[in-house]
């Protein structure tokens, strides 16, 4: 969940590594540091609990110039330790190696009391000091920096991601990574490496992406990778085609507005190259994705938070549409249980980042499973599996059979937005696609999606003309703790995703609940202290949620209703109707009415006075479990 950067050049590096810890504040913000090998090859090293902005205070009111041409720097969210000075990284063992760690080291316990009868010396509560010792340790014994922590790396369980420098070798830093991801960024007499390209865009866009079990031996001229054999490899440095603009704020006040007010461009682009003509493009999922598609009988979806909630929709649709039985499951529970996995089974992970410690578990058990179920069966096992992801060289991408990218751009924002809006495309894109392939819908049916979806980018935009009246209407929420959403249909997850908004960024407590189960125990809660929020589409199910409303309404309950034109909830007292939008349809009502809950989460959260961007306890990429 932390973020790392790093770099070796001719130049000062301190300017360059407190920008990338800027760029990467997203993955955690609860204390931050830099190490530099200076002009005398000695580490100096400035810590600071906090944000970033407070570590750059600190370096400018160092008594002596702090600057050097090999440094390592970390932005972290508290695992092992609380946030504090001391927990912060970089670690440094006696004054020879310094290291940062993004992951969790499951076996420290065990490395520590080995380490203290070693006469090893702690001053924090984190699982990476072990790191700096044993790389430390294993130094006694290892000619070269890189066979320290080759040596060392064997001897650690968990998930990480490292950056290691020393006074020992000091034109040299060492990179590696197990379960969690690391760049490369190449530049001229110059190389850098960092949890994530955005950190380095100011630099370089030639990035090499480390496999699991790298380790990278960096210099200023040369950079050589080892894999997890130990062998010499090779590995392609890809240009990125993200922009500096890209992960800048503008004339936006936080990010997260910013990426709202991005959807309907992350839709446009989507879209490109996967409808054409009024139809979908099956080749789009990869080259054998049709024939793949025609033998599935059975969709697995497994994701994490807001992904979960966008495969929750999917299920309505996959059931309603493709005639396909679909399952929908937390990576965290599915990845440590016994499920039952059948042939010709669509196995789909949703994650923004790729990175996702538990969906990525999940998806090795099911690969694992399949394996297992090919060597004892005498039949064609056929799971293939298909990651709907935002990062093109994510782990998650290049572990999966079948790939499609969400094309949101970078989402900085902690609350996920733009990401979540075109993983339901993708979804609906999907869904149409196998439905078509296999002879569940007519040409006529497909024009109708296809062409629904097209109009997204005008739908979302009409939703965001009533940003005037949404934010009047969050004045409502600014001595409330506690929230209800209801929601009919696929309309329940999409209530799920804005209660999880509102809990995120706003801090108040707030529940989901189909508006059918009112009965069943929410109508306890309701009074004059719980707003409750509707989603009211134009659908078969728009007179059921009209009486659960009336329920709501007889018991003194104060709401808000986002409603499709068509539907006519009158409003009246204790009642506020905001007409979000109009002729929505089955595929992209959830997605057009989610928009208007993000911006009633974002103007909440700036009545409350809260960090929009960068709320308490939570972080971007969740790379550890």
């Amino acid at each position: 969940m932390c973020g790392i950067v790093g770099g070796i050049a001719e130049r000062n590096l301190t300017p360059i590594l407190l920008e990338g810890l800027k760029r990467l504040e997203y993955r955690g913000y609860d204390s931050s540091g830099i190490a530099l090998l200076n002009a005398d090859l000695t580490l100096q090293r400035v810590r600071a609990l906090g944000k970033i902005k407070r570590l750059e205070q600190k370096i400018n009111e160092c008594d002596e110039p702090f600057a050097g041409n090999v440094g390592i720097a970390h932005t972290r969210w508290a695992t092992h330790g609380a946030p504090a000075e001391n927990n912060a990284h970089p670690h440094i063992c006696n004054g020879s190696v310094a290291i940062v760690h993004n992951g969790i080291i499951e076996n420290y316990e065990l490395l520590k009391q080995e380490q203290l009868a070693h006469n090893y010396q702690f001053t924090s509560e984190t699982d990476t000091e072990v790191v700096a010792h044993e790389v430390h340790y294993q130094l006694r014994t290892h000619d070269s920096l890189f066979d320290a922590v080759s040596a060392a790396v064997k001897r650690f369980e968990g998930a990480y991601a490292l950056g290691v420098i020393s006074t020992t070798e000091p034109d040299t830093l060492i990179a590696t990574r197990r379960g969690s991801p690391l760049v490369v960024g190449v530049g001229i007499g110059e190389h850098f490496i960092a949890s994530d390209v955005s950190a380095l865009l100011p630099v370089t866009r030639r990035f090499i992406f480390l496999e699991d079990g790298d380790i990278a031996v960096v210099t200023k001229d040369s950079l050589q990778i080892f894999d997890v054999s130990g062998q010499s490899v090779t590995r392609e440095a890809k240009e990125s085609n993200l922009s500096v603009e890209s992960v800048e704020l503008g004339q936006h006040r936080h990010y997260m507005h910013k990426e709202i007010y991005e959807q309907p461009q992350a839709v446009i682009d989507t879209l490109v190259g996967r409808i054409k003509h009024d139809s979908v493009i099956p080749s789009s999922f990869g080259q054998e994705a049709e024939s793949v598609f025609k033998q599935i009988e059975t969709v697995q979806i497994i994701a994490c938070g807001t992904s979960y909630h966008a495969g929750m929709v999917a299920k309505y649709w996959f059931e309603d549409v493709c005639q396909l039985t679909c399952h929908v499951e937390v990576a965290s529970e599915y990845r440590y249980r016994n499920p039952v996995l059948k042939n010709k089974t669509l196995f789909i992970t949703l994650s923004q980042s790729g990175e996702t410690a538990d969906t990525l578990a999940a998806l090795q058990k099911v690969v694992e499973m399949r394996h297992d179920m090919s060597t004892s069966s005498q039949g064609d096992i056929l799971i293939p599996t298909l990651a709907v992801c935002n990062v093109p060289e994510s782990s998650l991408t290049r572990a999966s059979d079948f790939v499609c990218l969400t094309h949101a751009g970078p989402e900085i924002g902690v609350a996920s937005t733009k990401a979540f809006t075109t993983q339901l495309v993708v979804l609906a894109v999907l869904v149409t696609t196998m439905s078509r392939v296999k002879a569940q819908i007519d040409d006529k049916r497909e024009k109708a999606i296809v062409t629904g979806l097209q109009q997204l980018p005008t739908l979302i935009t009409k939703v965001l003309s009533h940003e005037d009246i949404i934010e009047k209407i969050a004045e409502t929420f600014s001595d409330k703790q506690h929230a209800l959403f209801l929601g009919r249909g696929t309309m329940y997850p999409i209530a799920m995703e804005g209660a999880l908004k509102l809990k995120e960024i706003s801090y108040i407590h707030a529940e989901a609940y189909p508006a059918g189960e009112l009965k069943h125990g929410p109508l306890a809660l309701i009074d004059e202290n719980m707003p409750v929020i509707a989603i009211a589409p134009h659908d078969d199910l728009l007179e059921k949620l009209k009486s659960n409303l009336q329920e709501v309404r007889a018991r003194g309950g104060k709401m808000i209703i986002f409603e499709d034109e068509s539907a006519d909830i009158e409003p009246e007292e204790g009642m506020q109707v905001i007409k979000a939008t109009t002729n929505v349809g089955r595929f992209t009502a959830p997605i057009v009415f989610n928009i208007a809950l993000q911006l009633l989460s974002y103007h909440v959260a700036l009545i409350k006075g809260t960090d929009v961007d960068q709320p308490r306890n939570l972080a971007k990429s969740v790379t550890v479990e």
